[in-house]
């Protein structure tokens, strides 16, 4: 072999080193329906989540119409009852809203017979990383029972109070400082009352409308703690200048109050203000009313299977009572819920109120309590028993009342 023939091996390059696997994908959190086996679903459309539910029952009222102990005339029912939560599932911005809607028949006594609902849609738009849009609906249905103070007659049935309104602001964020600005219009609505006799009293003196601005500055201390102070204008316009009294009950009202959102621990976290109001009304009849308002709402979790839910409120309120200023209502309800097994869940629920009539001797306290029992069948189904004791302790004359309340029915859920 010639020296020609001879050829040096060339170096062989090696490819480059596969490239290493992706890494896996990041546990999503479990949704809380999959961590509790009887939890709804609900039903995805598109990005948002509905979850409706029906409710239907069967009871026994003591007292429908919450007449006074010598009145009173007790009633079986059926009552139906739906619900719908709403909550987004978007990247950005956030909807999220509950509504509720029910009806009450009475069988023996039909004057009794009342709808209510309530419900609420909150919209955040996020503008930017530290400013956010805050848009919210409220609607609200209710009745009037017939031994109302504010009733100015004897009336058949329970007249419908319609209450809803609307707000809309923006909160901006500076480092660990919330600024929020909040602008609302709320609206009144009282249905005329029927006389036996077939006659109206009519109670369009008590429609009104709100507007209001409020700005709230918050600190975030900690993650848990977050201590504010907020101020409050509002303005009350009432359809008729002057009410069947002849007062005119139009008014404008300066709040001011100071409060903390905090989270002690995973198991205590809550929210609670105090403040001070003071009323003006264009009546110089009516004296100003002022006094002390506040909010607290605590949920105590001390073991997994108990939840202690504590609610507190003190606010001032309107009234067509000659004389009378305003109402100062005070309220405080206690709920404890304690699972007994995953699917069987025992609630114990508790209520006091007092209502304070400014400028007159007139006084209620209404008090309740009672017990209410679930036992979930599937994710789909589950039965509810329900007792509630209700009380009311007037100084107007002949307005006492107690009613016991039994029902038992079944929830559809999705």
């Amino acid at each position: 072999m010639t020296q020609r023939q001879v050829r040096v091996p060339r170096a062989t390059v090696s490819s480059l080193p596969p490239a290493p696997p992706p890494p896996p994908p990041p546990q999503r959190r479990r949704p809380a329906a999959d961590l509790d086996p009887y939890a709804p679903l609900g039903l995805r459309l598109g990005n948002v989540v509905l979850r409706p539910a029906l409710t239907s029952s069967l009871g026994y009222d003591s007292n429908p119409e919450r007449a006074a102990s010598s009145a009173r005339k007790g009633s079986p029912f059926s009552r139906t009852e739906g619900e719908l939560e709403i909550q987004s599932d978007w990247n950005v911005h956030e909807l999220r809203g509950r509504l509720r809607g029910g009806y009450s028949e009475f069988f023996r006594n039909r004057d009794a017979s009342r709808p209510d609902g309530e419900g609420t849609l909150d919209l955040r738009l996020d503008a930017s990383r530290d400013t956010r849009i805050l848009l919210e609906t409220r609607t609200r249905l209710d009745t009037q029972r017939p031994g109302s103070p504010d009733l100015t007659a004897a009336v058949t049935g329970r007249p419908l109070v319609y209450q809803y309104g609307a707000s809309a602001g923006v909160t901006h964020d500076i480092n660990r400082l919330q600024l929020t600005l909040r602008g609302s219009v709320d609206r009144s609505d009282y249905e005329d009352g029927k006389l036996s006799n077939g006659g109206i009293v009519s109670q369009a003196d008590r429609n009104q409308t709100q507007y209001g601005l409020r700005l709230r500055a918050a600190y975030e201390v900690t993650p848990g703690f977050r201590p504010f102070v907020q101020g409050e204008v509002d303005t009350r316009e009432f359809d008729e200048a002057v009410d069947s009294s002849g007062y005119r009950r139009s008014s404008d009202g300066v709040t001011g109050r100071v409060g903390s959102t905090f989270e002690i621990s995973r198991q205590l976290t809550g929210e609670i203000s105090a403040g001070y109001q003071n009323r003006k009304y264009d009546d110089g009849r009516l004296r100003n009313l002022r006094g002390l308002i506040g909010d607290a709402a605590i949920l105590w979790s001390p073991t997994p299977l108990t939840t202690v839910t504590l609610r507190g409120t003190s606010e001032l309120g309107d009234t067509t009572v000659a004389g009378s200023s305003g109402t100062t209502a005070r309220r405080v309800s206690l709920e404890i819920a304690h699972a007994l097994r995953r699917n069987l869940i025992v609630t114990g629920l508790a209520s006091f109120g007092r209502t304070d009539y400014d400028g007159q001797s007139l006084r209620e306290d209404a008090t309740s309590f009672g017990a209410r029992i679930e036992y979930r069948l599937t994710r789909t189904f589950s039965v509810r028993a329900s007792f509630t004791h209700e009380r009311l302790n007037s100084t107007s004359q002949g307005s006492d009342y107690t009613a016991n309340i039994a029902q038992v029915g079944l929830r559809v859920q999705f």
